[in-house]
C-alpha cells in the first residue's frame, strides 16, 4: 500500500505541474503562492488529483489491489487538503 500511496501523491503532484506548465504557463512557485492568497490552491490540488486515475486503474487492471488501495489513500488524503484549504 505504501508503494501506491507514494505513486498516488507523485501522480497528484505531477498533475498539478502539468495544469501549471502547460495551462497557465507560469513557474509552479508563483502560482502556488498567488493560489494561496487568493483561495484556489484546493482547485488547483483537485485538477492534479485527476491524474490518480491512470495508476489506480492500471493497479486494478494487474490485480495489484493493494497499491490501488494506496493510490485511493493520496487521493482521499487530497480530498481531506482540498477541505481543509477551503474552511481556512
Amino acid at each position: 500500500m505504501a508503494i501506491g500511496f507514494l505513486i498516488g501523491i507523485t501522480a497528484n503532484l505531477a498533475g498539478m505541474f502539468l495544469y501549471i506548465s502547460l495551462v497557465m504557463q507560469k513557474e509552479f512557485e508563483v502560482v502556488l503562492e498567488q493560489a494561496t492568497d487568493e483561495g484556489i490552491l484546493g482547485s488547483i490540488i483537485a485538477l492534479g488529483a485527476i491524474l490518480n486515475f491512470v495508476p489506480f486503474f492500471v493497479f486494478i487492471k494487474k490485480k495489484q489491489d493493494y497499491r490501488a488501495r494506496g493510490v485511493l489513500m493520496a487521493t482521499i488524503l487530497s480530498a481531506f487538503i482540498i477541505l481543509i484549504t477551503k474552511f481556512l
